[in-house]
């Protein structure tokens, strides 16, 4: 009530709202930077996931980024990758590689045909790649491996594929701690018999699909790693993340893409670690490494309709929610539903710069929600102070719910 009725004495600020505002595919991005996050408040709105289109468009036309990357497995985002540059299989197929049923949306599905369109007319420097860097499935990492040793070393090929039968999605819940380790010991002479065999097998291949294949097992491993370290999990995780993004990074630079663009939840690309579950996020690791080269994009959201799940019953259900905060409150008149404001501009009015450097309650809904839990904002909001954990944000006044087709 003091912030509100604080922002409501502030004329000025309501009266020049409309100036620190602009559309989405105006994102003004520093030359200097080498990777652009976008968060998502809720994993399940429908004009955040049709977000990622076009922030990535805006981005294509105006920083010619042209790798993006999303939170979802990275073995899957290759099949995807297959389908947007050499048309393998369907959009639908592609997607639900990633076996993440948040992305299992028509917009995603509409997101990734659109990808091979783009592709299908663009010229080899102009085209787009896709990739995934999560790490919580087995089946298309070990895929992709044991496609590699088909080419490059049959027997060796053979024996893997026995010695991990056990690493798929299907089961891999269900190992004991011994077939885990196992799994590990695997994988670790697999990673050693690749360093070791780098020339031997790259004449028989490509430094590419070699570099590839390196990265399937050291994704393999981070999946056992977590199966064997649960108590650190999301800490982990995070860090995963991040290795595997700025290996994405580097892989790209050497085929001379230089900006890389990124899709998460918010909790993944914030630069502060607000979560009260008291880990890293992704995005403090690449604050640290990038520093001003890693340039963050949050979301916040007005009135919320969303989907998510309740474990509880397994099903998936729309919740309401309203949030209020000194930030979004500030721009409640402007007229577009969905527009971003760029921190370094809005830094220009004392009265928003003392918004953005203080806490505000931010939405932050993850895919697993309870009714009860709308009726507390602590449930559904976290404590951040905007300008340290982004550098911009997009606010959305209206969001609906997304559909997922399990």
């Amino acid at each position: 009530m003091i912030v509100l009725s604080g922002c409501r004495n502030n004329d000025k600020v309501f009266d020049e709202a409309e100036k620190y505002i602009s559309s989405v595919n105006k994102i003004n991005i520093p030359d200097d930077v080498r990777i652009i996050g976008l968060g998502e408040a809720t994993h399940g709105n429908l004009e955040l996931q049709k977000l990622k289109k076009d922030v990535f468009e805006a981005l294509i036309k105006n920083e010619h980024v042209r790798v993006f990357v999303i939170e979802g497995d990275f073995g899957g985002g290759q099949e995807i990758n297959q389908f947007i540059l050499n048309g393998k299989g369907t959009a639908e197929e592609a997607v639900n590689a990633l076996d993440y049923s948040i992305y299992k949306t028509e917009q995603m599905i509409d997101l990734v045909k659109w990808m091979h369109d783009y592709n299908a007319t663009a010229s080899d420097d102009e085209k787009i790649y896709f990739y995934g860097n999560d790490m919580q499935r087995y089946d298309y990492s070990k895929k992709g491996l044991l496609d590699y040793y088909e080419v490059v070393n049959k027997d060796a090929q053979q024996k893997y594929a026995v010695q991990l039968e056990h690493a798929s999605n299907n089961i891999m819940r269900s190992l004991s701690t011994k077939q885990l380790k196992k799994i590990n010991e695997v994988l670790n002479s697999i990673i050693y018999d690749l360093q070791s065999n780098e020339v031997a097998y790259t004449e028989h291949s490509s430094s590419d699909t070699f570099a590839f294949a390196l990265e399937f097992a050291q994704l393999m491993k981070q999946r056992t790693e977590l199966f064997l370290n649960e108590g650190d999990y999301v800490q982990l995780r995070d860090q995963y993340l991040a290795d595997n993004l700025q290996w994405i990074v580097e892989f790209e630079a050497a085929r001379g893409h230089d900006k890389v663009f990124f899709s998460g939840h918010n909790g993944h690309i914030e630069k502060t670690s607000a979560s009260l579950a008291g880990y890293k996020s992704m995005g403090s690791y690449l604050d640290e490494l990038y520093g001003s080269k890693y340039f963050a994009i949050g979301t916040d959201l007005m009135n919320s309709n969303f989907q998510a799940l309740n474990r509880g019953s397994d099903k998936r259900k729309n919740y309401k929610i309203k949030n209020h905060n000194g930030l979004v409150d500030v721009f409640s008149e402007v007229e577009p539903n969905i527009f971003y404001v760029d921190f370094e501009k809005a830094s220009e009015s004392k009265e928003l710069l003392d918004i953005i450097k203080s806490e505000q309650k931010m939405v932050n809904v993850g895919d697993d929600f309870r009714s009860w839990q709308k009726l507390l904002k602590m449930f559904y909001t976290i404590e951040m102070i905007p300008n340290k954990a982004y550098d911009g944000i997009i606010i959305l006044k209206e969001a609906t719910p997304t559909d997922v087709m399990d």
